[in-house]
């Protein structure tokens, strides 16, 4: 495995000009969720090029491809990259800033596919030095429910063949370039989409005793609803509550009929989860009936948590020190943030790991979804290297 190793080490340095290359044009070209038609052909093309076999149209513009080594039967391992950018203007000065105004890779999905496909060249030059099979998973609408993953696997992406194991690999500002990130278990939260309609009846603001008031009767709702986490949740259970979203569209003068309000409910329990639903919908139309006025709730399921395989997720650390040496791999924290992997992790068991793309020195330090995200593109070299050693280490396991 050693001299494996090597080889993968030496064409990662050696692709990494390419690979930059290809991270650049997907970023300078983003596409939003479901839409990543140019994305998937350019994907494609580079498929193509490497000789390897691929189905296209998954999920309206999933790609999955196979790279077999010897005995391709004996195990499965997947690999799997999201493409779909944030409809946010970019504010980056560089050559590679984004054409499609009010589209950007904000959130490091260009480096994602540029690794796999860097990656996918490698495990295909070496496909005779490793036994298995490696199934490439380019994943469209992360960003964006019900999920390009959820629909990839109604669609069968995790059968014929059927991974042993998936790896998720993610671009991380807050971990410097050079180092990898990874926590077995619980890692990410699970995600829910709240939306309360007020509605009230609107008048003159000068003369409140003859209107309902959405907006004072919605602003009570707001801070009732955070009881919900400062009395109602276990202190070992993590949980966040909030609204992003208030519209109440009168004037300095009207108080208007209804005020909108959209939030997120971000948790790891699943029975916590479906208690916070119900406790939001009592709260928020008890109070708005006690009021006066009327209250709408609906909460969309998201995605559940992130879980990793505790076995693999060790085994996984053990490969990255390996590859990348020691004090290069931390244990990080949970996060309240979210991700639609956890769909292939309820599957298969799954490892979701974060690549180091931080580089204070040269100011790359926004974080994701910031308009100035970037990444150390020198960081891509470990990030395509360490997903290739990493599924054949896990296929020799």
């Amino acid at each position: 495995m050693n001299e494996l190793k090597d080889s993968i080490r030496s064409l990662a340095s050696a692709y990494l000009q390419e690979v930059t290359d290809i991270r650049r044009h997907l970023h300078k070209h983003p596409e939003l969720s479901f839409q990543e038609f140019k994305t998937a052909t350019f994907i494609a093309a580079k498929l193509d090029d490497y000789g390897i076999a691929y189905q296209d149209k998954v999920a309206k513009t999933g790609i999955v491809a196979l790279i077999k080594g010897k005995n391709p039967d004996s195990r499965v391992v997947a690999l799997r990259a999201d493409m779909d950018a944030l409809p946010i203007s970019e504010k980056n000065d560089v050559p590679y800033c984004s054409e499609n105004e009010g589209v950007m890779h904000a959130c490091g999905h260009d480096a994602h596919m540029a690794c796999l496909l860097g990656a996918a060249r490698i495990l295909k030059e070496l496909s005779n030095e490793f036994s298995g099979t490696v199934k490439l998973i380019f994943q469209p609408s992360e960003e964006y429910y019900p999920g390009g993953a959820k629909v990839m696997i109604e669609e069968g992406v995790l059968e014929n063949p059927k991974p042993d194991a998936i790896f998720g690999q993610h671009v991380f500002p807050e971990l410097d370039a050079g180092k990898i990130g990874m926590r077995p278990g619980k890692y990410m939260a699970s995600t829910d989409e709240v939306h309360i309609t007020i509605k009230g009846k609107g008048g003159h603001a000068a003369i409140p005793d003859k209107v309902v008031d959405p907006i004072l009767i919605a602003s009570h709702i707001v801070v009732a609803l955070q009881q919900i986490v400062s009395r109602k949740s276990s202190p070992i259970m993590p949980t966040v509550l909030s609204f992003g979203r208030f519209i109440g569209d009168g004037k300095t003068n009207i108080i208007p009929d209804e005020v909108q309000m959209d939030g997120i409910i971000r948790t790891f329990d699943e029975s916590w989860r479906a208690s916070i639903k119900e406790e939001i919908i009592q709260i928020a139309c008890g109070m708005a009936e006690s009021m006066g006025a009327g209250c709408e709730v609906n909460i969309e399921q998201g995605y559940p948590a992130v879980v990793n395989d505790d076995m693999l997720t060790r085994r996984a650390q053990g490969f990255a020190a390996e590859y990348l040496g020691e004090g290069k791999v931390e244990e990080l924290d949970m996060r309240m943030t979210a991700e639609d992997f956890s769909y292939f992790a309820q599957k298969v068991p799954g490892c979701f790991y974060r690549l180091g793309t931080r580089n204070e020195q040269e100011g790359i330090t926004s974080n994701l979804h910031a308009a100035t995200f970037n990444i150390d593109e020198s960081s891509l070299e470990n990030g395509m290297g360490i997903l290739a050693w990493m599924a054949v280490s896990e296929l020799n396991h």
